[in-house]
Parts: structure tokens; sequence; C-alpha cells
């Protein structure tokens, strides 16, 4: 037991924050009723609450980082991440603005919702124990399985709800069952006490099983193959603006929740969960890859590709190194904005008021859209790996992290995968450039998409300008990782 000194508060107080006005917006929203206007008035104050939370992470001090026994950690590596992940929900919540938007997602409890799993992504990134850990893993997922099946309406929705909340109590099985195993040998939920108890001595089996579904668990929630299978029908059941969110903010918190866990707690057993992670990057990256090929909806299309992602990312993980680090964490910087870019334009694919999600309602859009048409190409070639804009240095850097820490098989099997993914990214071009159409998508764009549009689109092409800051940002959080862990 810890005893509870002031001292915690401040490296937690974005969290705590965050959370006293999602307590507030309970208030707010059950007095507003059930009205679009309320809904916007709720969301608004959300999103106001995002921008205090992320000026109160940035001006946090890295080195008063622990709080709580230890449990919390607001080190440079959190800040880094946890910015991220307030932008990915800040731009998510902004599109919801929009005043013709999905009635069933036009309610006070959808931002509400969203505001309370960004406190749980925020305590995933700073968990320092396993109980900090679980605890923020169910605070991100229980909001997210409601907001899957917001559509009412919808079998569908209500479908990807149920499969969501299924599957995710699996996952939360195996991660419990997992540190159940770890603390009985370790014989404590803290990281850097489980690194201590494992260092220089031969581990028993059981520990490496505990370790092994610790992992798996995790690899749920980023949707590594093969525990993947929920992500296509979640993509394409949920709401888009539903959708939009799950392909950006949680996938980072996992992922960080992974490099802390990883990096932190098994730190002195890198070769063992090595194996289990170049398992999951290779299945990830060669499932992701080919199933997009054979897709139809662009909502399906980008939950595989998003698979795909998740394993380039892990094959930089999977180095074991700072090098590893830091190209994990430019990789996700830019994910976030070609996240945010791309569903900006998706949520504009509509015909007479109703969505349209099948990637042949893309054609001829050049010619009706033209500068929607060049969002989505950069947007595209950039997911590809094309230089010089953003994927391509996160490609880059996470393929020189396994190149440099011996993995080279890996890195090449990455690359052949990105070679492979352009054939879908590319078709996407073809059809917007290349076809005809009769029957144009919907003209209007709403204020809040052409917002997080241009912003993605000013990171995604500038991102070789400020490259070397964000290098040496994410260098200094990745060994700030790894030494306090």
């Amino acid at each position: 037991m810890f005893a509870f000194q002031m001292a915690d508060i401040m490296p937690a107080l974005p969290e705590i924050f965050l959370a006293g006005i999602a307590l507030v917006l309970v208030l707010v929203a059950a007095y507003g009723g059930e009205t679009p206007r309320s809904a916007r008035r709720v969301t608004r104050i959300a999103m106001g609450g995002i921008l205090i939370t992320l000026a109160l992470v940035v001006n946090g001090d890295p080195l008063a980082s622990r709080a709580f026994g230890g449990m919390f950690s607001a080190d440079s590596f959190a800040i880094y991440m946890k910015v991220l992940v307030l932008l990915g929900t800040f731009a998510a919540l902004g599109m919801s603005l929009r005043s013709d938007g999905d009635s069933d997602i036009n309610k006070p409890e959808y931002s509400l919702l969203v505001l309370l799993a960004l406190v749980g992504m925020m305590l995933m990134i700073s968990a320092d124990n396993l109980m900090a850990l679980y605890m923020g893993v169910e605070l991100q997922s229980l909001p997210l399985y409601v907001v899957a099946a917001m559509r009412t309406n919808s079998l569908r929705s209500s479908e990807a709800g149920l499969k969501y909340f299924l599957l995710g109590a699996l996952s939360s099985g195996m991660l419990l069952y997992g540190a159940s195993l770890v603390y009985g040998v370790a014989g404590t939920t803290d990281f850097a006490g489980i690194a201590e108890a494992i260092s220089g001595r031969d581990m028993p089996t059981v520990f490496i099983i505990g370790m092994v579904f610790m992992i798996s668990g995790l690899a749920f929630k980023v949707s590594a193959a093969p525990f993947h299978m929920w992500t296509p029908d979640v993509y394409e059941g949920s709401p888009t603006l539903v959708t939009a969110l799950f392909a950006i903010a949680p996938k980072v918190a996992a992922i960080s929740l992974l490099l802390r866990l990883s990096y932190g707690a098994f730190g002195s057993i890198a070769d063992q969960w090595q194996q289990v992670l170049i398992a999951l990057s290779v299945g990830s990256m060669v499932i992701g890859a080919l199933g997009a090929i054979m897709q139809t909806d662009i909502k399906r299309m980008m939950a595989y590709s998003s698979i795909a992602h998740m394993g380039y990312a892990l094959a930089g993980l999977a180095a074991g190194t700072v090098a590893g680090v830091t190209g994990v964490m430019i990789y996700m910087t830019g994910y976030v904005f070609m996240g945010a870019g791309t569903f900006a334009i998706i949520l504009l694919m509509r015909r007479d008021g109703a969505e349209a999600t099948r990637i042949t309602d893309l054609q001829g859009l050049s010619r009706t859209h033209p500068l929607l048409a060049l969002g989505l190409l950069v947007m595209m070639f950039s997911m590809a790996g094309i230089p010089p804009l953003a994927g391509f240095f996160g490609k880059w850097y996470v393929f020189l992290a396994a190149v440099e820490a011996g993995l080279v098989p890996l890195a090449v099997i990455g690359v052949v995968m990105s070679v492979i993914g352009a054939f879908y990214y590319l078709r996407i071009i073809r059809l917007m450039y290349f076809e005809d159409t009769d029957s144009p998508l919907d003209s209007k764009i709403p204020m809040a998409n052409r917002v997080v549009l241009g912003a993605s689109l000013a990171v995604i092409l500038l991102f070789f300008a400020g490259i070397a800051g964000l290098l040496a940002a994410a260098d200094s959080a990745a060994v700030a990782l790894i030494v306090l862990g």
C-alpha cells in the first residue's frame, strides 16, 4: 500500500481534470435533453476540455513524473503519446459537429462516452502497474462498446457492438489471466518491481505463458493478427464517426501500453517477447495487405489497412531498442494524421443524404470534387509510403530499426507487404481520376471536415520539414521510457 500525497495530483492533473469535465457533462446532458442542440453543446464543452487537457499535458514536468506509489508515470514518453491521443480524439469529436450528421450519433451521451474513453486511453499510456494497466484498458473499452452500437435502428451496428463487446471481454480475460500469472511469479504488480524480480534469472514456463497472454490481450486492442477478427465487422457496422475514432486514438493508446509493458516490465527478457511480436507483426502485415485487396467497402478496406499499419509499427517495437521505440513513435504520429484526414473525406461520401461507403462510389471524384480527390490522393500515397510524405518516414524508421536489430527478414517482409498494399491505395486513385460517374456524391462540405482535412494535409505534406524536431523529441521520450522503465 502507498500513502496518498498531494504531490500525486500534479502528474495526473490532466486525467483528473478530464474526468471532472466528464462528470460535469453528465449533468449538462441530463438537463439539456435528447436534442441536437444539447448534443452540440456537450460536444463543444468536451472539445474545450480536451484543449485545456492538452495544454496541461504539454506543460507537465516529465522530471516529476511518478505518482500513486509508482503506479502512474507521466514521463516525456507519456506526454508525447498523450498529445497524439488528444489530437486524434479532438478531430473525431470535431467532425461530429456537422448539422446533418447521423441522428443516432447526434446525442449528448456520445461525446460524454468518448471523453470517458479518452480518460482510459490516457491512463493506459501512463500505466506503470498491472492494476493501473487493467483499469485503463477497461475504462477505455467499456464506453467504446456502447458507441459502436449507438445506431440503434441498425442491426449491423448492434452486431458490431455485440462482437466488439464479446471479443473485447475475451481479450480482457486473457490480459487479466496473464497478469495473474506474472504477479504469481514476480510477487509484485509494479512494472519496475517485475523487471527487478526477473532480471538475471531463468524464467519459469508459467511466467512466459503469462507474458504471452498479456501481449495477446493487448494485441486485440491494436487489432493485430490473429486477434484482428473483430476489426472489419466493427469498422463496417459502426457509424462512420465511431469508426473514425476507433481507427485513430485507441490504437495509439494500446501501442503505448504495449511499449511500456514490453520495455518496462519485460525489458530484461526481450529475447522472449521479441518472438511473439515478430509473429504478430508478420501476421498483421500479411493479413492486412492481402485482406484489403478483396474489399469493396471502403470502411472494411480501412480496417484491413489499419491491421497492416499495426503490423508495421510492431516491426519497430520488436526491435527491442531505443531506435525501435523512436520509429514506432514517428510511425504513430503520421498514422494519427493519415487516419484523421482519410476519415474526414470518407465522412463526406454521401449521396442524397445517405452514406455511400462502397469503394466504387469514389468514381469520378476528381471531376465533381477535385479538392477532395486531391486530398484523398495525398492520404493514399502517404499510407502507401510514398516519399516525401509522412507515411514514408514512419515505415523508414521502423524498418531501419528492425534491420539494425538484426531482424532483416522481418523488414523485407514489411517492404514486400508495403508494395502489395500500394495496390489497393492506387486502385482508389484510379477510380477517382480515370473513371466517370453518373451519380456524383453530395457537394456539401462541413467546416469541421475542412479544418481536419486541411490540418492533416499540412502535417503530412510538411512532415519532412519537421522530422528533425520530431526525431529529437521521440528519441528523448524513448530513452526516458527505457531508462525509467
